[in-house]
C-alpha cells in the first residue's frame, strides 16, 4: 500500500464506515456513504473510457458531488480538474485545452457556456449534468444521479500508486492559469502528514475516528487550493470537512454554519472575509453558540492588525493566526508573533527557506524568496518553461519550488512577508512591496480596506498609489495618510496618490490587482503599468 489518496481514504472508511466525514449544506456524508457514491461515479467514468492519467473537469460550485468527483478520480488514478466557474468563455476555452479534458461534470446552469465550447472540443465527448435548480432546457450529457444509480457501489478497481497525479489549477497573481501537478504521496506528505506523523500508509487508521476532533470550515471554494487543501488536511486526519454551499459570501450565514456544525477551525481569506465575520460576531442582536471555535486562520491573504484585533475580541477563546502558502508550495510558514508596523512574523516550516537569486539562504536583514524542497509538485502541466523557472535545482542538486513570495529575514530567524515579486513596485530603482505598505496604511483609523499598487511616473518610473475604502463617516486626505505612513516607512515607500472608493477583490477575497492597477492609472492620468 502506497501513500495514494484513494487507498488511504478507503482504509479510513474500513476502520469506521459510520464516521462522519463531510457536511455540504443540508447533506451529510459518512465515510461509507462517500465511498459508495464515489465508487459508483468511478465505475461510470471507467465504463466510458476514463483511464489512469485522464483529466476530468469539475465545473461546479461547492457541493457534495465535488468531493465525490475528487475521490472517484483518485480511485481511477485520474485527476479532477478545478474549473473556475467565474471564467468567461475564452478563459474556459484556454483551461479546457490546456488540461486536455476528456470528461466534464458540470452544473446545469453552466450549460450555455458548455454548448458554446462543445464544438471546439471534439475529444471531450463525455458530460455529466448536475442539477442546480436552474431551468436551462438544453444541457448535453447524462444526468449525474442516473449515472450513479446504474453503477456498482463496490470497489474493484485496478491497483493504484503513490505516483498517481493530482492536478490543481491556479490563476496566480498574473498570467494564464497553470495546472500544478502533484504526486499523491507528495501531496499527502505536504498537507496531511505533518499532523498525522505516520510512518507507513497502513497506520492511517490511527486517524480514526477523529482523534483531534477536527471540524473545519474553509470558506474558499473547492475550485481553489484554499478549498481543496483544508479538505485534504481534515479528511486524512480523521476529521469532518464542512462546506458552505452558499453561492455568495454572507458573514451571518457563515457564523450560523459555524454554530450549527460546532466548527473548530475556520479558514478565512484576509480582511475581506475576516472583517465582516468579526462584525457579525460582535453584533449584540445575534446570539449564537460559537464556543466550539478554537482557531480562526487566514490563508491567501494576511489579516491586518485592526481586523485581527476585532476577531480576537469577537472570538476570545480562539487563536487568530495565519500562514504563508501557495498552490505550488502547500504551507510554507506559520505565524510566530507580530510587530505592529511590519505585520506578522513567520516561522519557516520543515524543508522551507528564504533564498537569494543564487538559491542560497538569505542572512538576517536580507530579502529573498520563500522556497520549499522535499514533498513538492512535479511541475506545471504541459509547461516545461515555467516549470524550470519555478522549480529550480541548486548547486547542491536540491530541487526547490519558488512561487515568488518575497520576504525579509529577521535577526531571530523569522521573516516578514513582503508580497509577490510580480506585484513589486519599482520607484527610482527602489523595490517596494505592496503588502508591506498595505499593512501600514491599514493601521490608520480611517481606513476600512486598502490595496496598494504602482502607477507609471515620468520621473521615477512608478509611484505608489493607495486605493482606500474609508471607514463609514471618516475622512482621509493624502497629506494625513502620508504623515501616518512616514512614522513607519522609508520615504520612498510612502503613497504618492490616494484613490478613495469601494475596492474590488476576487471571489475568494484576494486583492484584484489588475483592477486596482487600472483604477490607479485612470485616477492619476497615467497609462498604467
Amino acid at each position: 500500500m502506497d501513500f495514494q489518496l484513494a487507498d488511504l481514504l478507503e482504509a479510513l472508511c474500513d476502520a469506521d464506515r459510520d464516521a462522519e466525514v463531510l457536511v455540504a449544506g443540508e447533506r451529510r456524508f459518512t465515510r461509507g456513504a462517500l465511498d459508495e457514491r464515489a465508487n459508483r461515479l468511478a465505475h461510470h467514468l471507467a465504463g466510458r473510457g476514463v483511464q489512469r492519467g485522464d483529466r476530468v473537469g469539475v465545473y461546479a460550485c461547492n457541493r457534495g458531488e465535488w468531493v465525490e468527483a475528487l475521490v472517484a478520480c483518485w480511485k481511477l488514478g485520474a485527476a479532477a480538474i478545478n474549473v473556475n466557474y467565474r471564467y468567461v468563455v475564452d478563459e474556459l476555452r484556454y483551461l479546457w485545452d490546456n488540461a486536455t479534458l476528456t470528461t466534464l461534470i458540470y452544473e446545469r446552469g453552466f450549460a450555455p457556456q458548455v454548448r458554446t465550447l462543445a464544438l471546439d472540443f471534439p475529444r471531450l465527448t463525455r458530460y455529466l449534468v448536475l442539477e442546480d435548480g436552474s431551468d436551462e432546457p438544453e444541457a448535453p450529457g447524462v444526468p449525474y444521479e442516473d449515472a450513479l444509480a446504474s453503477s456498482s457501489p463496490e470497489r474493484g478497481f485496478a491497483p493504484r500508486s503513490g505516483d498517481d497525479r493530482h492536478v490543481l489549477y491556479t490563476g496566480g497573481t498574473t498570467g494564464l492559469p497553470k495546472g500544478v501537478v502533484w504526486r499523491h504521496e507528495d501531496l499527502y506528505r505536504n498537507l496531511a502528514w505533518p499532523l498525522a506523523r505516520i510512518e507507513t500508509p497502513e497506520q492511517i487508521v490511527r486517524q480514526s475516528p477523529n482523534p483531534m476532533g477536527l471540524r473545519t470550515l474553509a470558506l474558499a471554494p473547492l475550485m481553489h487550493g484554499g478549498g481543496q487543501y483544508p479538505l485534504i488536511i481534515t479528511v486524512f486526519n480523521g476529521g469532518v470537512s464542512v462546506l458552505s454551499t452558499d453561492r455568495s459570501f454572507d458573514a451571518e450565514r457563515v457564523l450560523d454554519l459555524v454554530a450549527r456544525e460546532r466548527v473548530m477551525t475556520l479558514n478565512v481569506i484576509g480582511d475581506a472575509m475576516g472583517a465582516p465575520i468579526a462584525d457579525a460576531a460582535l453584533d449584540p442582536t445575534y446570539e449564537r453558540d460559537l464556543s466550539a471555535l478554537r482557531v480562526v486562520t487566514s490563508g491567501g491573504a494576511i489579516l491586518s492588525e485592526p481586523v485581527r484585533a476585532r476577531l480576537r475580541t469577537a472570538f476570545p477563546d480562539a487563536v487568530v493566526t495565519g500562514g504563508v502558502g501557495a498552490s505550488e508550495i502547500g504551507t510554507a510558514a506559520f505565524e510566530a508573533g507580530r510587530e505592529e508596523h511590519d505585520g506578522p512574523r513567520f516561522k519557516l516550516a520543515t524543508d522551507t527557506a528564504v533564498l537569494d537569486d543564487d538559491l542560497e539562504p538569505v542572512p538576517p536583514g536580507g530579502v529573498g524568496r520563500v522556497a520549499r524542497r522535499g514533498a513538492i509538485p512535479v511541475g506545471y502541466l504541459g509547461d516545461p518553461e515555467r516549470t524550470a523557472a519555478t522549480f529550480p535545482v541548486d548547486r547542491h542538486g536540491i530541487r526547490w519550488v519558488i512561487p515568488g513570495d518575497y520576504a525579509r529575514v529577521e535577526p531571530d530567524g523569522t521573516f516578514v512577508l513582503l508580497g509577490r515579486g510580480s506585484a513589486c513596485i519599482n520607484s527610482g530603482g527602489e523595490k517596494i512591496y505592496p503588502d508591506e505598505v498595505e499593512h501600514v496604511v491599514a493601521l490608520h483609523p480611517a481606513v476600512h480596506d486598502v490595496i496598494v499598487v504602482g502607477a507609471a511616473d515620468p520621473t521615477w518610473q512608478e509611484r505608489v498609489v493607495a486605493l482606500v475604502d474609508p471607514e463609514p463617516g471618516s475622512e482621509l486626505s493624502l497629506v494625513a495618510l502620508q504623515a501616518h505612513c512616514r512614522r513607519h516607512l522609508a520615504g520612498y515607500k510612502i503613497p504618492r496618490a490616494l484613490v478613495l472608493g469601494p475596492l474590488r477583490r476576487t471571489e475568494i477575497g484576494k486583492p484584484d490587482y489588475r483592477w486596482a492597477t487600472a483604477r490607479a492609472a485612470e485616477a492619476s492620468g497615467s497609462p498604467g503599468r
